[in-house]
């Protein structure tokens, strides 16, 4: 009797040019080739689920260090022509986007797209991508999960971007601040941005909020 095989799939977001994006590979091979996917790959025996997540977004960015988190189970059966895999998913966030490697044997090529604006997608990728960004917009409500899209240290103005861009609405400055200091999610550095206009004083995360 055959069993499912399992794969990790992993959308990878960040903040570009004023839009959330997410990294889509092109499809070289297979029942799905020349369409648009997020990565992923197999697991192999003796690997765990994330270390397989990680390890397939290390090949295709080369960073190692990046906030992941499990998403869901995609287990239909009828997702993959070429044979029932159960996909656990993931989302990863990095503070800006990375530059594709030059050759990649399992993919075509990469790109970063608007997630709010994607092609059709292969093996049903588009449902992953919906389910990603609405968990992205819940836990920025409660949690300190920006700080995966941001450097180390920051503007209020620019945390507050992250925000507008995540959920998609403008959101009124000066309560925004105030919450976020409220809250205690932030700490002023004690160093400014020094620019064009007025200096800018510089924050970081207080701590981690899972």
């Amino acid at each position: 009797m055959r069993v499912p095989t399992v794969a990790v799939d992993v959308v990878l977001f960040t903040i570009d040019a004023g839009a959330l994006k997410a990294l889509l590979v092109q499809v070289r091979k297979g029942p799905f080739a020349g369409r648009w996917a997020f990565p992923g790959g197999l697991v192999p025996l003796g690997e765990a689920l994330e270390d397989t997540a990680r390890r397939e977004l290390q090949e295709k960015t080369g960073i190692a260090d990046l906030y992941l988190e499990q998403l869901y189970t995609f287990g239909e059966p009828d997702r993959d022509p070429s044979g029932h895999v159960v996909s656990v998913a993931y989302f990863a966030l990095v503070p800006a986007p990375v530059p594709a490697p030059p050759d990649d044997p399992k993919y075509a090529r990469l790109e970063w797209r608007d997630v709010r604006k994607l092609p059709r997608l292969g093996y049903g990728h588009n449902a992953l991508a919906d389910y990603a960004l609405a968990r992205l917009q819940a836990k920025i409500e409660y949690s300190d999960v920006a700080r995966g899209l941001l450097p180390p240290e920051f503007t209020l103005a620019e945390l507050q971007e992250v925000y507008e861009t995540i959920l998609g609405r403008a959101l009124d400055r000066r309560n925004f601040r105030k919450r976020v200091l409220q809250r205690g999610l932030v700490r002023p550095v004690k160093r400014v941005r020094r620019g064009p206009h007025r200096p800018a004083e510089l924050y970081a995360f207080a701590q981690r909020e899972r």
